[in-house]
């Protein structure tokens, strides 16, 4: 019987969203040790663990209570909700963040060569798909009656097998659909990697332990593109520089020693700090400007 002292964090074992994720937790402050067989990395650095499974799995582990939270795609988290809705279960999980990486679409799919005046298109028809609760939430929406077919890989090739005429598959670039002479119509979920954990908050030290790694991982995820602007200026002119930092938190203003007629200037800018940004505060009076790495954070 496991304990509930430490946080336990399900991960995919291996696939698109496995490198991404450790890599967030690491920057996250958080060290592991892996087991012998690979399946499950003991938390060194905090009492937090890891399991490495399969990401299907991963929204299940989380309503039996196996783990705590769990790092998967949205697309997964939600075709598994649909299924429990549809099955008269209530609600076992839920997003806790939305990590910005990993990005994809759920999307319909037909060939090239059809006409597309809507989702009527599809009635009468087979549509192959990897994600039949999702699909028929959709088709239910826009009256359509069409017919899912589940295919569990390679749903891009159903048409020309005689599978399906059209498809509801994944989308990143569409290079895929192309290369089987099919064209993306309609999106049906735009999906990220995200934290999923149970419905209810935990009654026990895993509270606070789960606090404490989002608090991080905001930190983690602020930071990602921030950089810190310094630079020095007349007090006149701040005005006409701080409206060239509109993606920047409060600034922070010192008074140079002497007069106090010129200031010390400090910003997070959450955007890129283009070399134009900068040459356009350098002609609105900034002088000595530094762009920094913001490599932690803590709000």
């Amino acid at each position: 019987m496991r304990t509930h002292d430490r946080l336990r964090i399900a991960i995919q074992k291996s696939g698109r969203l496995s490198d991404p994720a450790r890599d967030l937790l690491a920057r996250a402050g958080l060290s592991f040790r892996e087991s012998r067989d690979r399946l499950f990395c003991y938390g060194e650095s905090l009492p937090i663990d890891l399991l490495l499974v399969r990401d299907d799995d991963i929204p299940g582990l989380i309503a039996e209570g196996v783990c705590d939270l769990g790092i998967v795609g949205l697309n997964v988290l939600a075709e598994q909700d649909y299924e429990r809705r549809a099955k008269g279960e209530g609600e076992a999980f839920s997003v806790v963040r939305r990590l910005g990486f990993g990005r994809c679409r759920l999307s319909v799919a037909v060939p090239q060569d059809w006409d597309w005046p809507g989702p009527q298109r599809l009635s009468g028809l087979r549509c192959a798909t990897s994600y039949p609760a999702l699909l028929a939430k959709w088709l239910k929406d826009n009256a359509v009656d069409a017919e899912p077919v589940l295919l569990s890989g390679s749903v891009e090739i159903a048409p020309r097998l005689g599978k399906a005429e059209t498809i509801c598959d994944l989308v990143s670039t569409g290079g895929t659909l192309v290369a089987n002479q099919l064209k993306e119509v309609a999106v049906i979920l735009e999906s990220e990697a995200v934290i999923a954990g149970p419905s209810k908050p935990f009654n026990d030290e895993r509270q606070a332990l789960a606090d404490l790694l989002l608090r991080r991982l905001d930190g983690v995820l602020s930071v990602k593109a921030a950089k810190l602007l310094m630079l020095q200026a007349e007090r006149a002119a701040l005005g006409e520089l701080l409206k060239l930092l509109p993606d920047a938190d409060a600034p922070l203003v010192t008074t140079l020693d002497g007069d106090g007629s010129r200031v010390a200037v400090q910003a997070l800018c959450r955007t890129a700090v283009t070399w134009q940004r900068l040459e356009d505060m350098k002609k609105a009076g900034a002088s000595a400007l530094m762009v920094l790495p913001v490599e932690q954070m803590l709000a």
